[in-house]
């Protein structure tokens, strides 16, 4: 490495100053400015070219008036911008909150409105979808479309293009705030202190990056999740390590990438490697990999066929981690996993993750029971504006967010199931709660309730099963009719994939539903996982 004042690389002080304050891209921008930072179908940035981008964003937003503490909704795809306004938040001591641009608008609009945004900085293609949101949201004054023009917002090139782009000389700090669903059905800002929005705090032990080598990030997911947002995103790039952004999930596409960019480290979801393992032997076998170094997967269980397949395949650089939004709970190398096929790994200490029973007692090893792990100071969760909800999750010096597993005799874990109700498709959680509310505005729709059952490719697919309301005839058109009600209300992903009417929902006199009973009953819809 170069041009760092004397020539030599940021010392480990430097870099553990830097963190503090989220600055340790400009580091790499002045040790090796030239090192392709981000590579993607909309644009390529060196270090210093994102550096530059970053400081513009973070001086365009002061300008407009945002200050330390602020927020900023972003409604972008997988793009350059993206990392330039997450990392100008970071260095501006700005809360900013990534949205899925596949919801509705009044979804978008909801987020926009409860994390309290002051600027809402989105991608122009979205169009009408991205105005719709905007026209409910008089809290984010400051809108930037970025690619485009659009009908209410500031074009982002032409804001940014009149700031300067030399570093701040009082940087902050800033924040992340992710979104994630209860059972309640309404999204619910997960807030936690500002360090770690860098990433860096990360709980894995896989092998280190090597700073400003060539070595690169290939994100596979989208950025407005947590895993690909921390794992392919701000970690890799506050480490020196650039980044190759896809646009969309491919197992072909992510397989060429990784030949023509020797790609070392990358993020994935079980659903991932189902569709990488099932391509053609052809393709797998005429794939370089040889460049793999590191893969992180997590957000959904993996059936252990398919990952011994792919530590089979790419070698024994499969590392697992088990967390919540709200915390880091256990992490697990390729080697412990091979030992004990399935686990998620020890935590961190044997008091960090707890197993209790229904009535609060501790279950002892091989017991299965509803996961708690331990609130670490300094580094707890609140769910933002909302007290309540951040107590009703804590239990004591610990939270729940509704797994269940059990530790074996040495202390690693395993996740059996949860308790929670969420269904989990393609690492993406689904809540039911949320889905049977539409649907119950139906006038068909007398009573209803929505499960996961397995799907062979995405882990659990979402189902409904309805009571008519009085009267109504019930023909092979009503699914079809429900899900288009539906998808007018809800981005696609949360619709039920199929629908069934039933005579009487399993209910409990109190109202609760035997949701299991539901699950149990309709199991014949399952295909199992693949078979690699």
């Amino acid at each position: 490495m170069t041009s760092h004042q004397d020539g030599s690389a940021p010392s480990p002080e430097e870099r553990a100053a830097a963190v503090t304050t989220g600055t340790s891209l400009s580091l790499w921008a002045r040790a090796v400015p030239d090192l392709v930072a981000i590579t993607s179908p909309t644009g390529d940035r060196t270090f210093a070219e994102l550096n530059a981008n970053i400081c513009r964003v973070a001086r365009a937003l002061r300008r407009n008036g945002l200050v330390a503490g602020d927020s900023v909704a972003i409604v972008l795809p997988n793009r350059s911008e993206f990392a330039e306004v997450v990392h100008a938040c970071l260095r501006a001591g700005l809360r900013y909150t990534p949205i899925n641009w596949h919801l509705k608008a009044a979804e978008i609009a909801y987020i926009v409105g409860d994390c309290e945004a002051k600027a809402l900085i989105g991608d122009a293609s979205l169009g009408d979808l991205l105005i719709d949101a905007a026209t409910c949201c008089p809290n984010a004054r400051v809108r930037w479309a970025v690619g485009g023009a659009l009908a209410g917002f500031e074009r982002f090139e032409e804001v940014i293009g009149a700031e300067r782009g030399d570093d701040l000389d009082d940087p902050v700090l800033g924040n992340r705030m992710l979104y994630t669903s209860g059972t309640t059905g309404r999204p619910k800002g997960v807030l936690r202190p500002p360090l770690y929005s860098t990433g860096l705090t990360a709980l894995t032990d896989a092998p280190r990056y090597e700073a400003a080598t060539g070595q690169l990030s290939l994100c596979t997911g989208p950025l407005y999740h947590g895993g690909p947002l921390i794992y392919s995103l701000v970690m890799p790039l506050s480490c020196g390590v650039g980044v190759a952004l896809m646009e969309r999930w491919d197992a072909a596409t992510a397989l060429e990438l990784i030949e023509r960019h020797r790609i070392t480290h990358t993020h994935m979801v079980p659903t991932m490697f189902y569709r990488l393992l099932r391509l053609p032997d052809e393709v797998r076998s005429g794939a370089d990999i040889s460049s793999m170094r590191y893969i992180v997967h997590g957000a959904a269980p993996c059936t252990v066929e398919a990952k011994r397949a792919m530590i089979d395949w790419f070698g024994p650089i499969l590392w697992e981690y088990f967390a919540a939004t709200e915390g880091a709970g256990s992490s697990i190398g390729p080697g412990e996993w091979l030992e004990r096929p399935g686990s998620v790994g020890r935590p961190p200490t044997d008091e960090h993750v707890v197993i209790r029973d229904a009535g609060g007692a501790e279950c002892p090893p091989g017991v299965a029971g509803r996961i708690h792990i331990k609130r670490v100071a300094g580094a707890d969760f609140e769910y933002f504006n909302d007290p309540a909800k951040t107590e009703a999750a804590r239990r004591g010096d610990a939270f729940s967010v509704g797994d269940i597993g059990y530790l074996d005799s040495d202390g690693y874990l395993f996740v059996t199931d949860r308790d929670a109700d969420v269904i989990v498709s393609g690492g993406v959680n689904i809540y039911p709660a949320e889905v049977e509310a539409v649907l119950l505005t139906h006038p068909a729709v007398y009573d209803v309730a929505v499960i996961g059952v397995p799907n062979e490719d995405f882990g659990e697919e979402v189902k409904a099963v309805f009571e008519p309301a009085a009267d109504v005839e019930v023909g092979p058109e009503m699914e079809d009719d429900l899900v288009a009600y539906c998808r007018e209300r809800l981005a696609n992903f949360k619709c039920p994939r199929t629908i069934e009417v039933i005579d009487r929902l399993p209910r409990q006199d109190n109202g609760k539903l035997y949701r299991n009973d539901l699950r149990d009953r309709y199991r014949h819809f399952a295909s199992g996982g693949p078979t690699p």
